[in-house]
């Protein structure tokens, strides 16, 4: 679709709708620039104050994968007139505002239109080195891929719907989606990171092969150490799985090969959507272990999870 829209060209679009990149990058004078960056969903989970906390990790989430730093956000709201306790809406726009204030920013204002089902998102807008925008190019072929955060939000968060979620999975999955991927953002400096993106709804696969898209190479991608939130494996084998899963399956079909040893349940967690998932970046394979070690011992779940390699360009092989 965005194909058939006409194309605004400008010397300081650094990054534009020509890539699939997570956020806007506008050169400034002074060798900086702007990022910018919206995203906004219905409530995925009970507790009102964590829905709003969650989506704003989610939206600053962005800002980080460019390796950017927040300055300041505005509220984007959907919320009906009657019908539902405005209190609700406080606590929502509560936990929003203090988890971008953890984030060392501030929420300056915002709109609000009379929706007869909940929506709360933030347009996110930070500021980076010019010349040290990170984006999804630069994977080579050797370098290690390492995720940040455990996989299975999507899943949960259906299995919670239907109040089929045990309680230490929506505690596991809340804190993850709640936890910002600043640390983890701040810690790739001074190593050798090559591509660097999030994974939201998209899903682990997705994002990985829009790296490969844009880097023009291949990827082995090892399933056994692709760490899962609690419980995610059990409730998708039992069929919470959200459409938008299902959708990004049927989509990752065209660019993966799955080895025999990979099961449905497993193939479907890979391409679960998630919400404020951990940041997926490549490293030079000697910078690998270093990073995940010091990543890991400052509380971020860095785990290495397969391979860039030169061919074949855009295609992830899956491994048990």
């Amino acid at each position: 679709m965005l194909a058939q829209l006409p194309r605004t060209v400008s010397a300081e679009v650094i990054v534009g709708l020509e890539t699939p990149d997570d956020a806007a990058v506008y050169r400034l004078d002074g060798g900086l620039a702007l990022v910018a960056t919206l995203d906004f969903f219905t409530p995925i989970v009970d507790d009102a104050y964590a829905f709003g906390a969650i989506a704003a990790a989610n939206a600053l989430s962005d800002i980080y994968a460019m390796g950017a730093r927040p300055l300041f956000a505005l509220n984007i709201v959907g919320f009906p007139a009657t019908g539902l306790d405005r209190r609700i809406l406080v606590e929502i726009l509560r936990g929003g505002s203090e988890k971008v204030a953890e984030a060392g920013a501030v929420v300056v204002g915002g709109h609000t239109i009379d929706d007869p089902e909940p929506k709360y998102g933030l347009a996110v807008t930070g500021i980076v080195p010019a010349d040290r925008v990170r984006t999804k190019a630069g994977a080579l072929p050797g370098d290690a891929i390492v995720l940040t955060k455990p996989i299975g939000t999507g899943v949960i968060s259906t299995a919670i719907k239907k109040g089929a979620a045990p309680k230490d999975s929506v505690d596991a999955a809340v804190r993850s989606m709640t936890t910002l991927s600043r640390r983890a953002s701040e810690l790739l400096e001074g190593f050798g990171v090559g591509a660097v993106t999030d994974v939201t709804g998209y899903g682990l696969v997705n994002h990985l092969q829009d790296i490969l898209k844009v880097s023009g190479v291949g990827a082995r991608l090892h399933a056994a150490r692709v760490p899962l939130l609690p419980a995610a494996r059990e409730l998708a084998a039992k069929g919470f799985v959200p459409g938008g899963t299902r959708r990004n399956r049927e989509h990752a079909e065209g660019h993966t090969r799955w080895a025999a040893d990979v099961d449905e349940v497993m193939r479907t967690l890979l391409n679960d959507a998630q919400t404020s998932g951990g940041l997926l970046f490549t490293v030079r394979a000697d910078d690998a272990d270093a990073l995940v070690g010091r990543m890991r011992g400052e509380g971020v779940q860095a785990v290495r999870i397969g391979e860039i390699l030169k061919e074949p360009a855009g295609v992830v092989l899956v491994e048990g």
